[in-house]
């Protein structure tokens, strides 16, 4: 059932309940005013009957009004012809009248008034005539309630469709969305709620171009990294194959050929390690971790390739906090900052392996834009904006290192460094920390 249909039919159940309780409520008010109007008319009547009660034309005129006439004796005595009006007047105790006070009384549907005369009395009894009240009354109801469930039925369809219009254009950019189209955007107008919606989905639809760019500029920038060292295996291997390198040369291009072969496998890692941190599988062996011992270690083997390519390397160490992290994966983030690092900064400049409350690395490199740093762990941003300028990598390192801290708990941040180039501050979640007196460079 459409929206619609939905407000018409809430219209008319609406409708239908306030004309509902609208009659039940006038059934009884008229009914109640139809019985004590008829009461009174009865009030008035035995008021002037009461000195012609011994007119037989009184009688008649009454008695075709279809008022009965009960006789009271100076006994207290009841005599008339009708049975109920009789035994009404009995129920109201008519023979009171004799006392000299006039009575007015209720049974059942019978209206009853009992006046002195003589030395006796009499009591007029009629019956409140409620049933025509009643019938026109039922009918003028259900006149009124078909009236108000047409009127219903149409504002309810009229309004349904006012506000399921804007609702469809949405539902329809939607749709098209599903079918791969960016390029739609839904018109912002209409009530606030309904122009909500359209900006979520506006919103909603520019992050997945964003998204989808992103992921196009990626797989291009993946593409030309596995391109680049498959050329290389690709042209040293066909020149094994071929015989022309021979001798002392097969060494060197049999290096060049592993290097090449590493540096995919490296990248294919790192695209399958990305893949996984999304899986609800992927697997943390989380444990008391004491962060000193993991930066040493890494720092021994930093230490060494830092010195191959002439890069001046500090070991800055003045906490010993425990973490609740995975090992690996933590000397996975170091690794993969220091590689970073390392791959930015020019011969003689500093990189600084840091650990206090916090695990640190810093770079004396060119450094990044302003804007640069709210985007540094975006898949594949950086290695688009530098490829040019600077050597890059495979454009998932920094990614890697993000999802690694996130699923770890911590988080990780990027600015600049006191060295002149970037800085990447790692937080984990720690249990104590203890200070260590030691400062090793």
């Amino acid at each position: 059932m459409n929206l619609a249909a939905r407000i018409a039919l809430l219209c008319l159940g609406v409708a239908f309940v306030a004309v509902l309780v609208a009659g039940v409520v006038s059934t009884r008010l008229v009914l109640s005013t139809s019985q004590q109007v008829s009461r009174e008319i009865l009030r008035s009547q035995a008021d002037v009957v009461a000195g012609q009660i011994s007119n037989n034309r009184v009688e008649q005129v009454l008695e075709g009004q279809g008022i009965a006439i009960v006789r009271i004796s100076p006994s207290g005595e009841l005599s008339g012809t009708d049975r109920a009006a009789v035994r009404a007047a009995h129920e109201a105790d008519v023979g009171r009248v004799l006392n000299g006070q006039p009575v007015t009384g209720v049974s059942g549907r019978l209206n009853v008034e009992a006046r002195a005369s003589g030395a006796g009395g009499f009591a007029l009894v009629q019956e409140t005539e409620t049933s025509n009240t009643y019938r026109k009354l039922v009918r003028n109801i259900i006149f009124a309630l078909g009236i108000g469930l047409v009127v219903a039925c149409l504002a309810g369809l009229a309004l349904g469709t006012f506000l399921a219009r804007p609702l469809k254009r949405v539902a329809s950019v939607a749709h098209s969305m599903s079918t791969g189209r960016r390029d739609l955007r839904v018109p912002v107008s209409g009530t606030h709620e309904l122009a909500e919606v359209a900006t979520s989905v506006n919103e909603l639809a520019d992050a997945l171009q964003r998204s989808e760019s992103r992921q196009r500029d990626f797989l291009l920038s993946v593409s030309h990294e596995l391109r680049t060292p498959l050329t290389a295996v690709t042209g040293f291997a066909e020149s094994l194959a071929d015989g022309v390198v021979t001798g002392e040369q097969v060494a060197p291009v049999g290096t060049v050929i592993l290097d090449e072969a590493r540096r995919l496998d490296r990248l294919v890692t790192d695209l399958l390690d990305l893949a996984r941190l999304g899986a609800d599988d992927f697997r943390l062996d989380r444990a008391d971790v004491a962060l000193e011992p993991v930066v040493r270690s890494a720092a021994e083997v930093w230490h060494a390739r830092c010195h191959a390519r002439g890069v001046l390397f500090t070991l800055d160490v003045t906490a010993s906090p425990v973490v609740r992290a995975d090992a690996r994966r933590l000397r996975q983030v170091i690794d993969g900052l220091m590689e970073n690092a390392l791959r930015v900064t020019p011969a003689g400049r500093p990189v600084v392996l840091a650990l206090s409350s916090v695990l640190e690395v810093r770079d004396g490199g060119p450094g990044l834009a302003p804007e640069d740093y709210a985007v540094a762990f975006d898949r594949g941003v950086l290695h688009a904006r530098y490829q040019e300028s600077r050597p890059v990598g495979t454009g998932v390192g920094l990614a890697l290192v993000h999802g690694l801290v996130t699923r770890m708990g911590g988080t990780i941040k990027a600015g600049p460094a006191p060295e002149g180039g970037a800085a990447f501050t790692v937080t984990l979640p720690g249990q104590l920390d203890f200070l260590c007196p030691e400062r090793q460079n």
